[in-house]
């Protein structure tokens, strides 16, 4: 928790940003029925009933200084699919930057041999050289910036029926361009210090 912490205190460098990412799998659904528009005096309607539509998975990237967020869609979220969106991040987002500092929770994908796992050895190494991780603890996804994130995208943007891949795409996409477009930046303000005074029951006691 305390190095989450302190890597939000660093100030804006875009040689070494700092990026949050997470991601969450969305259940596609699709109507049976077309839905009954709104009318004056009587309100849309939607039928009960819905088929389920296979699964696609939800990537964010969230800049908290730049007020930047980056959304992807993917079919799955395996070792070379996290693989792929380091991969784009250090070199299509940020090719100019010196390394990328990362905060992400502790999946098992998200390891640099996932990197391995996707790409030769040489340009694996190379990724892994711009890469710095910083993990936060379990239990602890509060501590990440793309989790709030992801979950405004959900309240705003995904609390309804998706029917398929192409719909979360463009959904998505216009959340992302109209959040970015207020440059809405995050000002982290719970600090070490106040870790150690509202959490005391986290840090180990001792007698004095």
């Amino acid at each position: 928790m305390e190095d989450v912490l302190e890597v939000y205190r660093r100030p804006y460098d875009a040689d070494r940003p700092v990026v949050c990412m997470d991601e969450q799998p969305v259940q596609m659904v699709r109507e049976t029925r077309a839905p009954i528009p709104a009318a004056p005096g009587r309100p849309e309607r939607i039928d009960y009933e819905y088929e389920r539509n296979g699964t696609a998975n939800v990537f964010m990237f969230a800049e908290p200084l730049a007020g930047r967020r980056d959304v992807h869609v993917r079919d799955r979220k395996t070792a070379v699919d996290w693989a792929e969106e380091i991969r784009w991040l250090l070199e299509e987002r940020s090719p100019e930057a010196e390394r990328v500092v990362v905060v992400c929770d502790n999946l098992n994908t998200h390891d640099v041999s996932s990197l391995y796992a996707a790409f030769p050895p040489a340009r694996a190494r190379a990724l892994v050289e711009r890469l710095e991780i910083h993990f936060t603890p379990k239990h602890g996804s509060w501590l990440n910036v793309a989790e709030c994130e992801l979950s405004a995208l959900t309240r705003q943007c995904l609390s309804r029926r998706i029917p398929d891949r192409a719909v979360l795409e463009h959904e998505t996409s216009a959340w992302n361009e109209d959040r970015d477009a207020r440059a809405e930046t995050v000002q982290w303000q719970f600090t070490t210090d106040d870790a150690r005074v509202k959490l005391q029951h986290l840090y180990p006691q001792f007698e004095h």
